[in-house]
């Protein structure tokens, strides 16, 4: 049960309105989530952009169950006891992408605190099975925090050779208490540093909330911490209030100040920025892997 009081939502500015979900392909992506058993982050966290990526046949599959052991008060994954981890699982996954015809695809995960590895092994179990079944696939994987396991768990799945190793900071540190209570601010740092570390040819990406009482020098805090941890994208997008439980939208983000907010992260160094109001972790997710690459190209151009 989240701490967080009950807050009605807020009623949403015109640029943050999205069309319902509709069509064939949408039904179709829908329909082979199903048959073939698998949860996506879409669903779940109750995404707004579902409706355009499904029609578009992409989805952001989430492994290990739909259940999480934690109780974010920003997200919609319901908490409780999770299932077994399911051994077909991985396969699943790599028929999804080959069904779907995915050159790029982006795989969560809910929060295992309950496994001793917290679920990496089930992330390098997927990346092997893309690999062989759908080689020209990149990669984007987005993981928890991996608490108190993760060294061994960072170590194991770079090890595996991700295309993009993601994980949210969601939110300053000074909000980690009330909206993140499970994690630890530097220790998500420490975990794409060490990503970094270990691979550097890696990239690195990480995301951030805003509308959740933020102050703007804390956001560029955040991103001078996150370059200082060889990050190199940046996603930030509006927190949406998904049920009156969770915690409650403290402001709406204007398109210019995302604007502004992508120009200085671009100023800082970043490789790449996506900032709108419903710029999400895995959204156009296979169109800035394009980017990323090619303003890594750019950069060793100019060494």
């Amino acid at each position: 049960m989240l701490s967080q009081p009950i807050a009605p939502r807020a009623r949403k500015p015109d640029w943050i309105r999205v069309k319902a979900p509709v069509g064939a392909a949408f039904a179709e992506t829908k329909a082979l989530m199903r048959r073939l058993n698998l949860a996506t982050v879409c669903e779940e966290a109750a995404c707004p952009n579902i409706g355009e990526c499904w029609t578009k046949k992409h989805a952001t599959v989430m492994i290990l169950g739909d259940t999480c052991t934690r109780a974010c008060a920003f997200c919609n994954v319901k908490t409780g006891m999770p299932r077994a981890v399911d051994l077909s699982e991985p396969q699943h996954v790599a028929d999804a992408a080959a069904e779907l015809g995915l050159e790029h695809i982006v795989v969560t995960s809910v929060d295992r605190d309950d496994l001793a590895d917290g679920g990496a092994s089930q992330f390098v179990k997927v990346i092997e099975a893309l690999r062989r079944t759908t080689p020209r696939t990149t990669i984007e994987i987005l993981t928890p925090d991996f608490r108190n396991k993760a060294d061994a768990a960072v170590e194991s799945i770079v090890a595996a050779r991700p295309d993009v190793y993601n994980h949210n900071l969601e939110t300053v540190p000074r909000l980690y208490p009330t909206i993140r209570p499970g994690a630890r601010y530097y220790a998500s740092l420490r975990l794409l540093e060490s990503v970094k570390r270990l691979d550097p040819s890696i990239f690195t990406k990480s995301g951030l909330m805003t509308g959740l009482g933020e102050e703007r020098l804390e956001v560029h805090q955040v991103m001078d911490d996150m370059r200082s941890a060889g990050i190199d994208f940046l996603t930030m997008g509006q927190y949406l209030q998904p049920t009156p439980r969770h915690a409650k939208v403290q402001e709406f983000t204007t398109p210019e100040t995302f604007s502004a907010y992508a120009a200085i992260a671009r100023a800082k160094g970043f490789l790449l920025v996506a900032a709108s109001p419903l710029t999400r972790s895995s959204y156009h997710a296979g169109d800035d892997f394009a980017k990323l690459r090619a303003a890594r190209e750019a950069q060793l151009g100019r060494l």
